[in-house]
């Protein structure tokens, strides 16, 4: 059993890592590649100036770094790497998320998508400064834990791409249906399995303690 956990545990660091970094390269490419005439997304891009280069660049960068940010590998045997990328990590996304919501304005879909991803650009500048301060202030797994809740919202990215892969293209939906429905479950999913991988260590061992308790009792009349 403890090593299909950790089966499934690397496979899971595995394709966090790898979709992290494939969506992460497709926004570099974003900037560079031809679009066609008639795809609204390449029309706005076209007309929106700075906003939307900028975000998809530092969205990117933030995304890119995600994966070694969380390496345990990394932050015991390099903690300069960690410390400098981290700082990294945090000026993508202070910069990043302000043209973010600018783009929320603008969402396809209007009101219905564009809260969505406006919730998703205010929180998380917020989640990653509190991270920023926890470890300032010397609380190492606070620090840790409101990073991983920051780095689920930058995988936002890759949870609303795999969406609208499925939603619009395996599933042939109404895309923007899909499209409306991943601007809210991007990040609040990850989000939900991000507090599941948090807290599941100490549910664990507060029904181990139960347990433990239940079969000490007295038995009897």
């Amino acid at each position: 059993m403890s090593h299909l956990l950790s089966l499934v545990r690397w496979t899971a660091r595995f394709l966090f890592a790898l979709t992290s970094v494939a969506v992460a390269i497709y926004a570099f490419a974003y900037l560079y590649r031809s679009h066609a005439a008639g795809n609204p997304f390449a029309a706005q891009f076209a007309i929106s100036g700075w906003d939307v280069p900028l975000h998809m660049f530092l969205a990117g960068l933030a995304l890119l770094l995600a994966p070694l940010q969380l390496s345990a590998g990394v932050r015991r045997r390099l903690p300069a790497l960690h410390r400098t990328a981290g700082w990294l990590y945090v000026a993508a996304i202070l910069i990043g998320a302000p043209s973010g919501l600018l783009l929320a304005f603008h969402a396809q879909g209007g009101a219905a998508s564009g809260v969505g991803f406006a919730l998703l650009a205010l929180l998380w500048p917020v989640f990653t400064l509190r991270g920023v301060v926890l470890a300032i202030g010397g609380d190492t797994a606070g620090h840790r834990r409101w990073m991983c809740r920051s780095v689920a919202l930058t995988f936002a990215a890759v949870t609303l791409r795999v969406g609208l892969g499925v939603g619009a293209g395996a599933l042939h939906l109404p895309f923007l249906s899909v499209y409306i429905t991943m601007a809210w479950a991007s990040w609040l999913l990850n989000l939900a399995v991000c507090e599941f991988i948090l807290r599941w260590p100490s549910w664990r061992r507060a029904r181990a303690a139960g347990g433990s308790r239940w079969a000490s009792r007295p038995t009897g009349a």
